[in-house]
């Protein structure tokens, strides 16, 4: 920018007709690249757009990749992945296009400005000969219009590159700037240590543009109170446990912890109270070590062994070559279902939560390993207040209480041997039909 004041100051010094008439073609390039620019930017657009749907698919098919195998649909894949590659290409054709038009457009502009400096120059030096309008003077200017329209040319042709750029900055700065759903208030309230009371006050919660997921639930849960939530698929029992964590703010009511609303807790505070173990643990890509790690950043080798004792994990980590040195690989793929469960169990048993909450922890695996598991939950269960959810009723009999949820009301609590009793009770339906199902299996 500089060189182009430079040299535009030292044309006017030379002749100012001349750097007048040199000036001629910016005003349409300013236009043409302008209106251009704006055209790239929509196209950029676009082009994410169909990138992002390119790259979907690749996500969507490697991590199920054995499905695709076992349905033998690797040509079905391969077909969808060439439509949106197609159509990115395509488009990337288009902007090619467009682009390689403008770069005519603005060389084109730049021969015109020099043919109409010679033409202005060569008339003035033959019919007003002068010292300003002499041909060293008219060579002298040519170079520096040389000078004046390179860097010029330069800047516009880089427009290219910078709209692309902006438009992938402006799709960054969108999730950058999302305003979080959750967060703390100025005056957050955060605590040494918590009891582990919860409960819940007509509590109703709806997702977005859905039914109602909870309807005026009211529970009291004592510190170290251990609550099996059980009741049909949709029932609520997900959405409830994902309050106490204030994944969501409830729709109305109130959840309490220790007889203070959580909204009032500063909120990563208050999740670090809390300890979950899933149906699907997930597992970092890194070393055993350091996903047990996860739960306590700074625990020790001490304590990082001592979880996974607890977790019935240390036995088979051992039996692995680099033992606590070795890589789980992409999302713990190298380890069996049962090994990724003991090491999530052993990361919550290292983070010490005051509330745990246990969603299917031992749905996905095999008689054996589920009793392994069993045994490591009922350590870590014992003195938090904890919430677990299972659709085998079985695993929730130890539970001090069963809460009962259909279509988002609690609708039975009570201990197993009590529920069963109740006649067309939920619970008592459900535990007819899976003992019904075990029968049959055993028959089999």
């Amino acid at each position: 920018m500089a060189l182009i004041v430079f040299t535009a100051a030292l044309m006017f010094y030379f002749n100012w007709k001349l750097a007048i008439v040199a000036l001629i073609p910016l005003p349409p390039l300013a236009i043409m690249t302008y209106r251009r620019g704006m055209k790239l930017q929509a196209m950029f657009g676009r082009l994410w757009t169909y990138w992002s749907r390119m790259t979907a698919v690749v996500g969507d098919a490697l991590p199920g990749v054995r499905v695709v195998k076992a349905f033998a649909s690797e040509q079905r894949e391969i077909a969808r992945f060439d439509r949106r590659s197609d159509d990115y290409t395509a488009h990337e054709w288009d902007i090619h296009k467009v682009w390689t038009t403008l770069s005519r457009i603005i060389s084109g502009l730049m021969q015109l400005g020099r043919l109409l400096v010679l033409l202005a120059g060569g008339y003035m030096v033959i019919m007003h000969p002068s010292p300003e309008n002499s041909i060293g003077t008219l060579l002298m200017f040519l170079s520096l219009i040389w000078q004046f329209y390179t860097p010029i040319m330069e800047l516009a042709n880089s427009n290219r590159m910078v709209t692309r750029a902006a438009t992938s900055a402006t799709r960054i700065f969108e999730v950058l700037d999302t305003p979080p759903e959750i967060f703390s208030g100025p005056s957050a309230i955060t605590k040494h240590r918590i009891d582990g009371r919860v409960e819940f006050r007509q509590v109703s919660f709806s997702y977005e543009g859905a039914q109602p997921a909870l309807r005026e639930v009211s529970l009291e849960v004592s510190p170290g109170e251990m609550i099996g939530l059980c009741g049909p698929s949709g029932a609520g029992k997900s959405t409830f446990v994902n309050l106490i964590c204030r994944f969501y703010d409830v729709t109305d009511g109130q959840v309490l912890i220790d007889g203070v609303d959580i909204r009032d807790y500063d909120v990563k505070w208050l999740r670090r109270q809390v300890g979950m173990v899933l149906q699907e643990p997930y597992l970092f890509h890194g070393t055993i070590a350091d996903n047990i790690r996860y739960g306590n950043v700074d625990a020790t080798e001490a304590q990082i062994v001592a979880a996974a004792k607890a977790a019935n994990a240390h036995d088979f980590v051992v039996s692995f070559p680099d033992g606590y040195d070795t890589m789980v690989g992409e999302r713990g793929q190298s380890l069996s279902g049962g090994e990724r469960q003991r090491i999530s169990i052993a990361r919550a048993i290292l983070h010490n939560p005051r509330i745990l909450i246990l969603d299917e922890a031992t749905s996905s695996v095999d008689s054996e390993t589920e009793k392994q598991i069993q045994e490591a939950l009922d350590r870590l269960v014992e003195g938090r207040t904890t919430f677990a959810i299972a659709h085998r009723l079985s695993t929730l009999q130890a539970a001090d209480r069963l809460i009962v949820l259909d279509k988002g009301k609690v609708v039975e609590q009570g201990l197993h041997a009590e529920l069963i009793q109740i006649p067309d009770g939920v619970y008592a339906k459900l535990h007819k039909t899976q003992m019904e199902m075990n029968s049959q299996v055993a028959v089999q």
